[in-house]
């Protein structure tokens, strides 16, 4: 096809950024971090060329929560990963759709995974999530020099004018079937964030410790969070092998929650739940559920579903998920890494997966076909993304039919790393009455309007 890319040029830059507070999930908490951002430069079939950006957190502690490893040399082998697969993309000079692109190399990334293992010569190999999370800045990318190259949008790129059908990812059954069959035409314009509840975040005002708390004008606690963005949906963090703290954890998050709900007149509440793989088996889930439901009907309602409550590798534990999937959703994350990991969580009765642009733009759009096709629920969550990061992750979002909303929570951990993207999208960084405003997702590619940024 005339729109077909070679890629010409591919370079990336880190950039380290301080959490302002400290942000607790399952057994790690994170307050450093660096960001990763692609360019590539592409070439289509007419002779065009263009640019197209990409950005997402190196977080190990999320795709690599290792025990014998330290962060700083995870964060060192991420970053010579991403080197080497932009090293790797670069070379391939094909012509192609960035989807298309993206799966012929895939099979590679594990071969630049054991290469940095040997020459580093760590004690272990970094999980290929991992590796996922590194090549998605590029891929995010190509996707968005793909749409300035051709001068569309890039989601008015994923149908027959401009790629093959879905068959080579997704089998027989998909023959004539597109990517564009299964997302929106159009941006939704508006679309409700859930705001992340940390395990070390203060509830109440009442709570904060005024010596212990950055002064930077910013809330403190959930009441004022609410208080200032008219919040509706919220995800907790929890334990996972705590049950009381737990079970008391959502019922005074959501306690706090329609208390300020009276207070501001909000709409209906939504919550939903992660442990972080911290339960040792669904059994815990279900006995918290049944806690619940017992000392507040309203709570055990208004809780949509539960992400990755058990360990991530499904082969090797193997959990049936049936029963509890019968009383609430539970949604597949971290264990999401391949169609092959999607068939086996069928399997085991997980209800639906969670989204994330980190495991890459093509192969969330492959996911989000195959679960459209077969009914199934799909959240969109995050990496605490900011920057262009930020950007694709809502955009993804407003163009698809997730469960509820998109997770978005850099404004509230590193809220200044996107000073630059905020002047040209304030209404994507900043809620209003819970919900941000796609207005300014515009223009070609991803919807950066990349020029008045930088």
């Amino acid at each position: 096809m005339q729109s077909d890319i070679k890629i010409l040029e591919v370079e990336a830059f880190f950039t380290p950024l301080k959490f302002r507070t400290p942000l607790k999930f399952g057994a790690v908490v994170i307050e450093e971090i660096t960001y990763s951002q692609v360019r590539v430069k592409v070439e289509n079939h007419r002779g065009e060329v263009g640019e197209g950006f990409g950005g997402i957190l190196l977080s190990d502690g999320w795709a690599w929560p290792s025990k014998v490893i330290e962060h700083n040399q995870r964060e060192r082998t991420m970053k010579g990963v991403t080197e080497e697969l932009c090293r790797l993309f670069a070379s391939y000079k094909d012509f192609g759709h960035p989807v298309q692109i993206l799966f012929n190399l895939e099979e590679e990334f594990k071969r630049i995974n054991k290469e940095v293992y040997n020459r580093l010569n760590l004690k272990e190999e970094m999980p290929f999530l991992g590796v996922l999370l590194c090549a998605s800045p590029i891929d995010a990318a190509i996707h968005d020099a793909f749409g300035n190259v051709n001068e569309i949008s890039s989601y008015d790129g994923y149908g027959a004018e401009f790629m093959s059908d879905l068959s080579p990812w997704l089998g027989e059954e998909f023959k004539g079937k597109y990517i564009a069959d299964y997302i929106r035409k159009e941006y939704l314009l508006r679309i409700p964030v859930f705001h992340l509840v940390g395990g070390l975040d203060k509830l109440r005002k009442s709570e904060i410790d005024k010596n212990d708390i950055p002064a930077d004008g910013l809330p403190n606690s959930l009441e004022e969070w609410i208080e200032r963005d008219g919040l509706t949906c919220l995800k907790i963090k929890l334990k996972g092998n705590d049950l009381n703290w737990d079970v008391n954890r959502v019922l005074e998050i959501v306690k706090v929650s329609h208390e300020m709900k009276t207070s501001k007149n909000r709409g209906e509440l939504y919550f939903s739940a992660d442990t972080n793989e911290q339960c040792e088996n669904p059994e815990y889930l279900i006995e918290m559920l049944s806690k619940i439901k017992e000392k507040s009907p309203r709570a055990f309602k208004e809780l949509l579903y539960f992400e990755q409550p058990t360990e991530r590798d499904l082969d090797a534990h193997s959990l049936e998920m049936h029963k509890l999937s019968k009383i609430k959703p539970v949604l597949l994350d971290e264990g999401l890494v391949s169609l092959k990991n999607f068939e086996r969580a069928k399997e085991l009765g997980w209800s639906g997966i969670a989204l994330k642009t980190c495991k890459g733009q093509s192969t969330d759009l492959i996911f989000i076909a195959k679960a459209g096709e077969e009914k199934i629920p799909y959240s969109m969550q995050d990496l605490t993304n900011p920057k262009l990061s930020l950007i694709q992750s809502i955009g993804l979002a407003a163009r698809i039919n997730t469960i509820k909303g998109v997770e978005a929570n850099a404004r509230q951990f590193i809220p200044f790393a996107s000073e630059r993207e905020e002047r040209v999208h304030p209404k994507l960084f900043h809620l209003k009455d819970g919900e941000v405003s796609t207005k300014s997702l515009k223009g070609f590619g991803l919807g950066y309007q990349i020029k008045k940024i930088y």
